[in-house]
């Protein structure tokens, strides 16, 4: 079997067991997806499917097929539970990098998209590019920037949907950039008022910084509450 073979007998596979999203702009219930979080397959990646998906606490990940998913447990950062290392303190009483917000969201993402030692492929393809800048463009996804003289040497991207923010990716290519692009992301989403922190699943490096994880039923309860809050990035 080659692999484009493979690939297809996959598809094939996932069509049977999981809901195939056609024109029409809904979701199932994510109370009642596979055990690994999978929640359904196909739709596109439109704005508007985008943003209902993000309020029902459901996010793509992959494109062939385009996957949707809402895991259990979820990752958070509970807003006022960041924790501030001696190290990240030490780095940010030093202020190496200029920091703005929305300045340069496609580079951001682009950034995140880059080949990375300890992997060789991403999510984020071109197609993943194309729609959220699309979205950043109207309104919904915001970015922190780290500048390093004039250079971008790291950030954070994500979607913001009334009192929720759901961070998607980060990238450094200066020591520590993404931490600090991540402790600045924070201090504004305090700083602005919002609810819930989203950022799917914690890895060693956001579970060193604070992040946690919950229950999806708590989750989603959470989120009713946040995507009704009126906030703005």
């Amino acid at each position: 079997m080659t692999v484009n073979s493979a690939l297809a007998a996959k598809e094939a596979l996932l069509k049977i067991i999981l809901p195939v999203l056609g024109a029409a702009l809904q979701f199932p219930d994510p109370r009642n997806s596979a055990a690994d979080g999978l929640v359904a397959i196909g739709g596109d990646l439109s704005v508007d499917r985008l943003l209902l998906a993000y309020r029902r606490g459901i996010f793509p990940w992959t494109v062939s097929p385009l996957t949707w998913w809402s895991p259990d447990p979820r990752g958070i950062f509970e807003l006022g539970a960041f924790h501030l290392s001696r190290s990240l303190a030490k780095i940010l009483r030093k202020a190496p990098f200029k920091i703005t917000r929305d300045r340069a969201f496609r580079q951001v993402i682009e950034g995140c998209a880059e080949p990375r030692a300890s992997r060789r492929t991403t999510w984020i393809s071109p197609q993943f590019i194309e729609a959220y800048t699309t979205l950043h463009h109207q309104g919904y996804a915001h970015s922190i920037e780290c500048w390093q003289d004039a250079r971008l040497a790291g950030g954070i991207y994500g979607v913001a949907i009334g009192g929720l923010f759901c961070g998607e990716s980060m990238f450094h290519r200066a020591n520590n950039a993404s931490k600090v692009a991540l402790f600045h992301l924070v201090e504004h989403l305090n700083q602005r008022g919002f609810l819930l922190f989203d950022i799917q699943m914690v890895t060693p490096i956001t579970a060193q910084l604070g992040a946690t994880t919950i229950s999806r039923r708590e989750y989603l309860e959470r989120l009713g509450v946040a995507v009704q809050a009126n906030r703005s990035f």
